[in-house]
């Protein structure tokens, strides 16, 4: 199992490297300016890092929790005050348009994508360094994996930008996942405690509303609007990350009841 679980290792920081190595050579070499924030937001993530392992704890899972935790809060009101500038100058129904979606670009969300893209690599490279990974072939290696190659073609052939950045959203959620996390580890598992349960709250109702409902919802507006896109790699790609988006929705949604029920017999 340990061998399996190297050469699993190797796989990602292969990937990893291979990915690193295509940013560079279009910052560097073709100029892309507009890609410098996927380095930004990588060395803010692994600045934070550092700062949180020499002020906090060295513990890796719980600096690697609050730097996910800083990802989540900073996207997340970044995805809303996009999504609030367009659904005040533009309305609800331009800003679902199949052209607005597919090839248009809401201010700042280019640089948005940039940025998480830059932490995921961030992350990646943090699970790889620490272990902090289970299994042959971890699911959120390959979560993360996938999420930078979706991430990364859309950047650089400046399509489905808008479409990703409604997936997003879902960081909202994530907010609670971290905090969740951040919790049981100060020791904080009392499930009569009201933070607590506000917390427990809070977690159901941005799970079905930013990561269940918002995920269908995209699912659907690519199916219906299938027949408007072209004959490139953008729909399958497109249908393929949110089939997988999807699936691990339905497993976190079962995994989040699982805690929640261990959470109130103790």
């Amino acid at each position: 199992m340990s061998r399996k679980r190297g050469d699993t290792a190797w796989f990602f920081w292969a990937t990893l490297v291979l990915w690193s190595v295509s940013i560079a050579y279009e910052v560097t070499v073709n100029r892309r300016m507009e890609l410098s924030p996927v380095v930004a937001g990588f060395s803010f993530f692994q600045s934070a890092n550092w700062t949180f392992r020499t002020v906090f704890s060295r513990d890796p899972l719980f600096v690697n929790t609050a730097v996910s935790l800083l990802h989540s809060s900073v996207i997340s009101l970044s995805v809303l005050l996009i999504l609030a500038n367009q659904w005040m100058f533009n309305g609800l129904s331009k800003m679902l348009e199949h052209n607005q979606l597919f090839g248009g670009t809401w201010l700042g969300a280019y640089a948005a994508l940039c940025f998480s893209c830059g932490y995921f690599a961030y992350d990646q490279m943090d699970m790889l360094r620490y272990r902090l990974y289970s299994g042959w072939f971890p699911s959120i290696l390959a979560h993360h994996l996938v999420l930078l190659i979706c991430f990364t073609l859309a950047l650089y052939r400046h399509v489905t930008i808008n479409y990703l950045i409604l997936t997003l959203v879902c960081e909202l959620h994530s907010i609670f996942l971290h905090i969740r996390k951040l919790r049981r580890m100060a020791g904080v598992r009392d499930a009569k405690n009201s933070i607590v349960k506000v917390e427990w709250m809070l977690n159901w109702a941005s799970f079905l509303a930013t990561r269940l409902i918002c995920h269908i919802l995209i699912t659907y507006k690519l199916i219906i609007d299938a027949s408007k896109f072209g004959k490139g790699i953008e729909l399958p790609l497109a249908l393929f990350g949110m089939a997988g988006m999807n699936l691990l929705n339905v497993s976190l949604g079962l995994d989040l009841f699982k805690a929640y029920k261990k959470e109130k017999i103790q």
